[in-house]
Order: C-alpha cells, then structure tokens, then sequence
C-alpha cells in the first residue's frame, strides 16, 4: 500500500487528508490508536496479531 492508496480510500473511513500529511503522521512515528486503525481498515488487514 503507498500513501497515494492510503489517501485514495473513501472518506467513510475516515482519511480525508493530502497525500503528504499522511506520508508525514506516519514517518513522524506519532500516530493515534484512531489513524492506526483507519489505515488498517483502508489495507483491509483481516490478521491483526503482532
């Protein structure tokens, strides 16, 4: 997934940003739970174990 598909995902989920403040929150290393949980649902990741 680039930052390009990240932002190119529906607003219902909830990224509704430029392709450079995503790119920014997520090199920055500073993300909330919330944004976390957006790009996983964009990816759709279905294995959530660590």
């Amino acid at each position: 997934m680039t930052y390009a598909g990240l932002v190119e995902r529906p607003v219902a989920i909830g990224i509704d940003d430029k392709e450079a403040n995503v790119r920014n929150k997520l090199s920055g290393g500073k993300i909330t739970a919330a944004f976390l949980l957006q790009c996983l649902t964009a990816i759709e990741t279905t294995d959530l174990r660590l």
